[in-house]
C-alpha cells in the first residue's frame, strides 16, 4: 500500500472516529433485538367498546385514544381508563431490557401515561412517563422534557434489573435515570392510561417502529 493510500485510509478512520465521538453511542448498542409478532401486541381498551373505537393501526402507525369517562379495561377493575399496548409474552425478571418506539402526542392531551414498565415490589409500576401540558414527567414529578406536542420523538427506556436502574433516552440523548422499585415480573406498555387527576377529557398517543431489545 502506497503512502497516499495509507494517508487516505488514516484520514477516513480519523473522520469516522470523530463522528462517532460527536454523535455518541446509540442506546441500543450492545443489545439484541427481540423478534415481535402480532401476538405480542395485546391491546387493552375500555371493556364496553369495540377495538376500532379506541385503536387503529394504519401505515405502520398505532393510534390509541381514550376519554376521561371511559370504563376500565375489564369489568372487575377499578383502575383509570386506558387504551394501551401491553407487550404480551415478553415478561422479564432479570437482565437488561429496552423498549424503543417513536411516539407522537397531539396538542391538548394531558395527564396520560404514554410509556410504562409495569411491575414493582410494592407498586403497580416501576416507571411511568406521563404528559402534562406538553411536558414529559416521571409520574407527576420530575421534569424529563418539554415541548413534546405535535412531533415525533424517539423513546428508549432501559431497565437494568440486576443493577436496579431505569434510564430514559429521548432522540438518542439520555434525559433521566432513577432507581427501580424492586424486583417483580415486569413488562412494557405504551399508549394512553389516564392519571387520577389533572387530565384532559380526550387523550391520545401514536406509536411506530416499536422494538424490544435485551442483553
Amino acid at each position: 500500500m502506497g503512502f497516499l493510500n495509507c494517508y487516505v485510509l488514516f484520514l477516513t478512520v480519523l473522520v469516522v472516529f470523530n463522528i462517532s465521538l460527536l454523535c455518541g453511542a446509540d442506546p441500543t448498542d450492545g443489545f439484541t433485538e427481540v423478534p415481535l409478532t402480532a401476538a405480542n401486541f395485546e391491546i387493552q381498551r375500555p371493556y364496553n367498546v369495540p377495538l376500532e373505537e379506541r385503536y387503529s393501526f394504519e401505515n405502520g402507525v398505532r393510534r390509541l385514544w381514550v376519554f376521561a369517562d371511559d370504563k376500565p379495561h375489564n369489568p372487575s377493575s377499578h383502575t383509570q381508563p386506558r387504551t394501551e399496548v401491553r407487550f404480551h409474552g415478553l415478561d422479564y425478571s432479570s437482565g437488561v431490557w429496552q423498549f424503543e418506539g417513536y411516539g407522537f402526542v397531539p396538542n391538548g392531551t394531558t395527564g396520560p401515561s404514554i410509556v410504562q414498565i409495569h411491575g414493582a415490589a410494592h407498586d403497580p409500576s416501576t416507571i411511568i412517563l406521563r404528559i402534562y401540558d406538553g411536558d414529559m414527567r416521571y409520574y407527576s414529578g420530575d421534569l424529563i422534557a418539554t415541548n413534546m406536542y405535535d412531533k415525533w420523538f424517539r423513546v428508549n427506556l432501559i431497565h437494568d434489573v440486576d443493577g436496579g436502574k431505569v434510564t430514559v433516552f429521548l432522540d438518542g440523548v439520555q434525559k433521566f435515570e432513577t432507581n427501580d422499585r424492586g424486583l417483580a415480573q415486569f413488562y412494557f406498555k405504551c399508549g394512553v392510561y389516564a392519571a387520577l387527576s389533572d387530565i384532559s377529557y380526550y387523550m391520545e398517543s401514536r406509536w411506530r417502529d416499536i422494538k424490544i431489545y435485551k442483553k
